[in-house]
């Protein structure tokens, strides 16, 4: 795929070659081999920005261990865990597809996208620890989470997790455990599949290829492309377009002018890793851990200690911490992204946004000025004997922080991933603080039925070949058997069952 290839007037552009363009483009040519597909990348090499390995945490979100879905308690102490539960249903279909993927030969060795990996929640202190038992309660008794243990017993999550213990003063600790999770490297996937797309007819792809500008027309939209190595442009029409351009995604929905794109706003967030590359720490940790937020600081930066398998090699990573920058993206960025995004209408929004969201301002400054010793003691929460020699900083991703009029008010919405369509359903974009690499098989089939209904409609079979739970209410009771085996067969392609 070093080659550019251009098709030209395809049917559908994709911009961007993270985990959502990926899973669109290669579902829309499942369903309809006929269609004329091109993608443009900025950089000059597929899904290394927010998709990339290094540049988010690989969990398999499946509402498993992480608190920041289910972070409160009711009145009478019990704890909605329906947030988790939705989550665990979305990734199930991502899971689905990747598996089907790998079925027919589009991808193979799932091994170097997708391992298990037990996933952890743990908390401290008698309050957090009374909240992780009524929220064990609620999850184990629901069918997708049957196995779930919860634990109180310091020799039982050493037996888990050793670095959780050692060193640690006695203090009331907890923890829940399932070994149903994932690592999964969302570059590995997206280049995977976008690799099986590039060798389909009437397909293409052009990296070092930037979208400067897009123009509405009576049947879509004429689109403007430089070609970054030869500085030439050219333009390109189709009847419909999806930005999947993580952090570009914001101008570049700005420059289509449809009425959906006003008023939004975009915070950048720069973010940081702690990784550990001794053999003898590493070897001693299996799991994702997962902690309790952190005050003032976004949904996206709960800590947490990871297992990850990177380039071949498994590691840990801690954090994430943030970073300050004005860039919207790593490669391709530049330092006037922020200021350039400043339009009349989202002026008033951001000049509220940073009025109201003080302690937010004041987390990133001290996050932009933290030591190493200052990481170090938020390292030892979770692994009390780490030492500085052991771990170094590295640069992660940078996310966008999607910022929207709420109710008449400026706020920052906490959300993960929200896609904005226009009334014509010809154009949708991904905004927010995260790729939804997880759910983005949900997410890119919501843009399927909202845009492509007539696709949808003629090709039910086809769907449910692809995702078997598709159109099944998984939580209900009633379909736990089913769940279960469709569960089952897909774990077992993927090479997570022993």
């Amino acid at each position: 795929m070093n080659e550019a290839i251009q098709i030209e007037n395809p049917d559908v552009v994709l911009i961007g070659s993270g985990v959502m363009s990926a899973n669109l483009g290669a579902l829309l040519k499942c369903l309809d081999p006929s269609l004329r597909i091109q993608l443009y990348e900025v950089t000059d090499e597929l899904a290394r920005e927010s998709s990339d390995g290094w540049n988010n945490a690989g969990t398999g979100h499946a509402g498993i261990c992480e608190l920041s879905y289910t972070p409160h308690q009711r009145p009478d102490g019990s704890v909605d865990v329906s947030k988790a539960v939705e989550i665990f249903e979305q990734f199930e279909r991502s899971l689905q597809f990747w598996s089907f993927a790998v079925a027919e030969g589009m991808i193979g060795n799932p091994r170097e996208f997708i391992n298990p990996v037990p996933h952890l929640s743990f908390v401290h202190g008698l309050q957090q620890v009374n909240f992780l038992r009524a929220r064990h309660e609620a999850m184990a008794g629901h069918h997708f989470f049957r196995g779930m243990e919860y634990t109180t017993d310091p020799a039982k999550i050493e037996s888990w997790a050793p670095l959780l213990v050692e060193g640690r003063e006695n203090i009331p600790i907890a923890a829940t455990k399932m070994d149903g999770g994932t690592d999964v490297n969302f570059g590995a996937v997206s280049r995977k599949l976008l690799d099986w797309l590039s060798r389909q007819e009437g397909c293409g792809i052009a990296a070092g290829h930037r979208v400067t500008d897009l123009d509405e027309t009576a049947d879509g939209w004429e689109i403007s492309v430089r070609n970054l190595q030869t500085g030439e442009t050219r333009t390109n029409r189709t009847k419909f377009v999806f930005v999947g351009a993580g952090g570009g995604s914001l101008p570049l929905l700005q420059k289509s002018g449809i009425a959906e794109s006003k008023g939004l706003g975009g915070f950048p967030i720069g973010g940081q890793w702690l990784i550990c590359e001794n053999p003898e720490i590493v070897a001693r940790h299996q799991a994702k851990v997962y902690g309790q937020a952190l005050a003032a600081a976004p949904t996206m930066a709960v800590p947490h200690l990871d297992t990850r398998l990177l380039d071949g090699k498994k590691k840990l990573l801690f954090g994430p911490f943030a970073a300050w920058t004005t860039k919207f993206l790593n490669g391709r960025g530049s330092v006037l992204d922020l200021p350039r995004s400043v339009k009349p209408d989202n002026l008033a929004t951001l000049i509220k946004i940073g009025l109201s969201n003080v302690d937010l301002v004041r987390y990133l400054v001290q996050q932009g000025t933290q030591s190493m010793a200052d990481r170090m003691e938020v390292l030892h929460v979770f692994y009390p004997a780490a030492k500085a020699e052991d771990w170094r900083l590295i640069d992660a991703g940078i996310r966008v922080q999607a910022i929207k009029k709420t109710d008449g008010e400026a706020g920052i919405v906490h959300y993960g991933t929200e896609v904005i369509t226009n009334s014509r359903r010809t154009i949708s974009a991904l905004l927010g603080a995260s790729p939804g690499a997880s759910v983005s098989v949900s997410i890119v089939l919501d843009v399927i039925k909202a845009c492509f209904p007539k696709l949808v409609g003629k090709n039910a079979a086809r769907i449910k070949e692809m995702i078997p739970t598709h159109g099944v209410d998984l939580k209900l009771p009633e379909n736990a058997a089913f769940f279960e085996q469709a569960h089952r067969r897909a774990t077992e392609i993927l090479g997570l069952v022993p």
